[in-house]
């Protein structure tokens, strides 16, 4: 390099790119990565040579230690939000649990701001000795971690070729919950034998209250401060949430500050007016509505290949997530032929309780188009249906919950990957 081409660049010399100035070469990468390398080097007036120093990692300084991990600048991973929800990557994502900051969110007000120093859960109602616990409080009891999935009841979409697994399922995610057993905190406050149901209460502008039966409480329901090893972030509910495994995720009540023992469901606005779906009468005529549907159904989805994904002629490993709120996945199943013929999957382990679980499958393409798809089977023997089952049992106004039918990709000739439309409404 000429004296004069370092004159024009004071701030990014041939000493600090090549000699160690750890900040100068950090502040380099970073701005070559979005610019990229032939602008950078343009712009600096570095020459050919060095440019390909600087496209060997190894000869370069890299970032140092910092305070908090990143994700790489090569990782565009986002959720896809709406003014009420943000949706999961399904598609990029790999194993079975999802980064605390890819988690979806659906909120019913708004994330609200809580001190954990001022943080309280009051337990009353139909209890011996009514309690105002604190943070650290809960903290003192013994804790539990437990991997399991969480998941929107409204987790479908359908209308456009156009939509990844992102846009039709994207409201679940799976976690280690870390916290406090609610059977541990209902035997501190003395539950009274005539309490059967508990109302929780969320700390947000909209209250957001569900009716809960008690024995949920003592089966496997948890009061989480922790997820994936961290606090939990406010869009989750920090500093506590409730948490109950496999069951519709807005009952799982963020930001929790009550929980009050009753005799009776409180029929709050969650569970009257949303939160619920007709039912067929027998016979095929209108039906009823049914309030609780507290179970998420056995669902799968192949996550690859599937829109965007354009894929080649030969050997393709099928890959998917499948779950189910009433327990483990016990067969995942593949069709490459739109249904007419299935393929028992392999399924990835650990295969857990109320739990995501990957599948995969090697087929190979002939070029053809075809439609794929994936259906489930849970360890009670229930498998995932078709859209038609299910509106054949509910009726045509099924509405937008607990829907989780067996969704079919459009593989083209050219190898584009498209999801095939379904007539729901």
């Amino acid at each position: 390099m000429k004296k004069n081409e370092t004159e024009r660049t004071p701030n990014v010399s041939r000493r600090s790119l090549l000699g160690g100035a750890a900040t100068a070469a950090v502040a380099l990468v970073q701005n070559a990565l979005a610019k990229g390398w032939p602008a950078m080097a343009v712009q600096v007036g570095i020459s050919q040579y060095e440019l390909k120093l600087l496209d060997d990692p190894t000869r370069v300084p890299g970032l140092p230690p910092g305070e908090v991990g990143t994700r790489s600048a090569f990782e565009k991973l986002v959720k896809k939000p709406s003014d009420i929800s943000s949706r999961s990557p399904l598609q990029d994502l790999h194993g079975i649990i999802t980064p605390s900051d890819l988690h979806f969110e659906r909120h019913h007000n708004g994330i609200p701001t809580v001190d954990p120093a001022r943080y309280e859960l009051t337990i009353h109602g139909l209890v011996h000795r009514p309690t105002v616990f604190s943070l650290a409080d809960l903290k003192r009891f013994p804790s539990v971690s437990r991997i399991a999935f969480l998941e929107c009841s409204g987790n479908f979409r359908t209308g456009k070729e156009t939509m990844s697994p992102q846009e039709i399922a994207g409201l679940t995610s799976q976690s280690e919950w870390t916290g406090v057993k609610l059977s541990t905190l209902f035997r501190e406050v003395g539950v009274k034998p005539s309490a059967t149901w508990f109302l929780a209460e969320g700390g947000d502008a909209a209250r957001m209250t569900r009716s809960i039966p008690v024995q949920k409480g003592f089966d496997d329901a948890l009061i989480a401060y922790a997820q994936n090893g961290e606090a939990l972030r406010p869009e989750q509910g920090y500093p506590v949430r409730l948490f109950l495994p496999g069951w519709e995720g807005n009952m799982s009540v963020k930001w929790l500050r009550r929980l009050e023992l009753g005799d009776a469901p409180w029929h709050t606005r969650e569970e009257t007016s949303k939160y619920t779906e007709p039912v067929r009468a027998p016979g095929g005529g209108p039906g009823k509505i049914r309030q609780f549907s507290f179970e998420m159904d056995a669902r799968s989805l192949i996550t690859y290949p599937a829109y965007p994904a354009q894929v080649e002629r030969g050997w393709i490993e099928i890959r998917g997530l499948a779950w189910s709120g009433r327990g483990k996945v016990v067969r995942v199943e593949v069709s490459t032929d739109a249904g007419r013929s299935w393929q028992v999957a392999e399924l990835q382990q650990p295969v857990l309780d109320k739990a995501h679980v990957r599948f995969r499958h090697l087929w190979r393409w002939d070029g053809a188009e075809t439609e794929i798809c994936s259906r489930v089977t849970d360890e009670t023997g229930y498998t995932q249906p078709t859209l038609k089952q299910l509106i054949d049992a509910r009726g045509p106004d099924t509405g937008g919950y607990h829907l989780n039918p067996i969704t079919p990709w459009v593989l083209k000739a050219d190898g584009r990957v498209f999801h095939k439309p379904q007539n729901w409404r």
